[in-house]
């Protein structure tokens, strides 16, 4: 097995800043890592592990294990098993075994003539999924500029947790009075009364799907069980649910979940999160990062399990180098997609 990866700056195309993470002025690119793999049989497949600092894994961490991988010990033909060699070389790191697990299955499902949804039995309905287009943290006047640039999107999803939420949120809905909107909170508020305060408040002005991660992640459970069961909308566990071994907690504390194949360790971990929310009746979404096509249509494939999509990664950025699955008015689409099978993503 041949194995080569290359880090890649993305440019977002305005200044990103949300509650947990970039923080301050925020930023204006992030780091990715893109993974190739290839056989002697001439089987090839691509992934991206997408650097992020709250789950610990700046760019410098995702190299510094892709460098310590064998080969020799991946399997085209036994991803399962290549997935617990990865353990093997160390724990967590799940960004860059995302990368490898993509890469694995967009492979074997190219060498299979079937799209990864089919290779997974998934299947993929046009015409029926719709990402959300996301708003970081800025000024109220920049978010009405923001909005009205989204205009196209039908769904916006809102981050919070700056001193100047309430008078962002009016400016949003100044731009957008009727657009459905999801808030993400990034684990923004430390108290379980505080959390309550703004949600019953944002709750007030309407037309709110959900909000994730209102409370830190280190929250106690019985403060997010207690917020649970007074919140007057929806709430879905982000920073709170990485994989299915997790289920537990987030189906005491939570509603629904966003899970992200950066955090579960790619399309087979993702499903799994996915399939074990499902049974525990919990609603369903997959989350993204600052991503290129790679990440965003690896997503796309697991569309059928998700009652919400948010992976609008590599529309914020103006450098993809990749084309896959679109989202023409936040419509998920492979109908104009040249691959057919795999993954069904091209270098540009």
């Amino acid at each position: 097995m041949q194995f080569r990866f290359r880090r890649f700056d993305l440019k977002l195309t305005r200044t990103w800043r949300i509650a947990s993470g970039a923080g301050g002025a925020g930023t204006n690119d992030y780091g990715t890592v893109f993974v190739e793999l290839a056989d002697e049989d001439g089987r090839i497949g691509i992934g991206e592990a997408a650097s992020t600092g709250r789950y610990g894994q700046p760019m410098e961490i995702i190299e510094a294990f892709l460098k310590k991988v064998d080969a020799n010990r991946l399997s085209f033909d036994d991803i399962p098993g290549s997935m617990k060699y990865l353990d093997t070389v160390a724990a967590g790191n799940d960004a860059a075994k995302c990368a490898i697990n993509i890469a694995l299955l967009d492979a074997v499902a190219k060498a299979a003539k079937q799209p990864i949804y089919d290779f997974l039995k998934l299947g993929f309905t046009e015409k029926k999924h719709v990402t959300s287009f996301s708003i970081g943290i800025d000024t109220p006047e920049v978010i009405r500029e923001k909005v009205r640039e989204a205009d196209r999107y039908p769904v916006l999803k809102l981050k919070v947790g700056s001193p100047e939420d309430k008078a962002n949120f009016a400016a949003l809905r100044e731009a957008a009075p009727d657009k459905p909107v999801r808030v993400d909170a990034n684990e923004a508020w430390e108290t379980k009364e505080e959390a309550l305060s703004n949600i019953e408040w944002l709750h007030f002005h309407g037309n709110i799907e959900f909000i994730e991660q209102p409370m830190p992640a280190t929250a106690s459970r019985a403060d997010m069980i207690w917020l649970k069961e007074r919140s007057p909308m929806p709430i879905f566990g982000d920073e709170s649910y990485h994989h299915a071994s997790d289920i537990d907690l987030a189906a005491e504390c939570f509603h629904g979940v966003n899970v992200k194949l950066v955090k579960t360790g790619g399309i087979s971990g993702a499903h799994d999160a996915l399939q074990a929310a499902r049974k525990r009746g919990l609603k369903t979404m997959i989350g993204c990062m600052i991503e290129s096509s790679i990440l965003i249509t690896a997503a796309s494939h697991l569309a059928e399990l998700t009652d919400h999509l948010d992976i609008d990664g590599n529309i914020l950025i103006s450098n993809d180098p990749y084309a896959g699955c679109t989202a023409e008015k936040g419509i998920i689409s492979f109908a104009n997609t040249e691959e057919k099978f795999g993954l069904r993503v091209k270098v540009r």
